[in-house]
């Protein structure tokens, strides 16, 4: 217990960030992994806030989901680009290596997975609303139960993680436009794609559903309705602004 109580107070600590690396993810998405000392660790499914500080001492602060499971002191997160943001275009745009942020985490505690959780789980995502849940993919050992990701995108240009994305626990699903050799004509995700594509209600499993407020809405009243245990669907939901 004293073990617990003092990873809590350690996770609520304002901490030095120091950006250590950067990917593309798409041509407005980027993963940035930091190294963060003294950092408690954290679960999937879990988020930090980012905190910037100008010169002239204006702070803006937003939250962000890890992307990654617990690697020591280094964390990822990956952020989608708000045009008339305060926070996104400069982590997208700007920061460089070695550049120096605040964060505060991790923060949150329903939408997480555990390793040692024994049902199955369905993970659904719909545009960055994957990031919480490639975490979740990340983090799970090769004998853990099943593990199926739903992941709703535009178009293939908009896809985040696509080189981690191949096979058939892992299923995107697109909604504008979709590449050469896909039979599924793009639409937004419906009743018979949790059918086609999902896992059944009978298998009892932990349903994670992440995205844009409407997306969330949609998708878990579609579980429900197929059957699926309200009490076993966790959502994450964030809106169109900030940033």
């Amino acid at each position: 217990m004293a073990g617990t109580t003092l990873r809590r107070r350690l996770g609520r600590r304002r901490l030095t960030a120091r950006l250590v690396e950067t990917r593309d993810e798409t041509a407005t998405a980027r993963t940035l992994r930091f190294a963060v000392p003294d950092w408690p660790g954290h679960l999937a499914g879990q988020h930090v806030d980012i905190r910037l500080t100008a010169e002239d001492g204006y702070t803006a602060q937003r939250s962000y989901s890890l992307s990654a499971p617990a690697d020591g002191e280094f964390i990822e997160v990956t952020v989608q680009l708000v045009p008339d943001g305060e926070v996104s275009p400069y982590l997208v745009r700007d920061i460089e290596v070695g550049d120096v942020v605040e964060v505060l985490g991790p923060l949150g505690g329903w939408f997480v997975w555990r390793p040692e959780q024994p049902e199955p789980v369905l993970l659904i995502g719909g545009g960055s609303g994957v990031a919480p849940l490639m975490a979740m993919v990340r983090a799970r050992p090769a004998t853990a139960p099943p593990f199926r990701l739903l992941y709703s995108a535009r178009t293939p240009a908009d896809v985040y993680f696509a080189d981690e994305l191949s096979g058939p626990e892992r299923v995107v699903l697109y909604t504008r436009e979709a590449p050469d050799g896909v039979e599924r004509a793009p639409h937004r995700i419906d009743a018979a794609d949790l059918k086609a594509y999902g896992l059944p209600a009978d298998d009892a499993p932990t349903c994670y559903v992440c995205g844009p407020t409407p997306f969330v809405e949609t998708v878990t009243g579609l579980l429900v309705d197929a059957g699926h245990d309200p009490g076993r669907v966790r959502a994450e939901r964030f809106g169109a602004s900030g940033g």
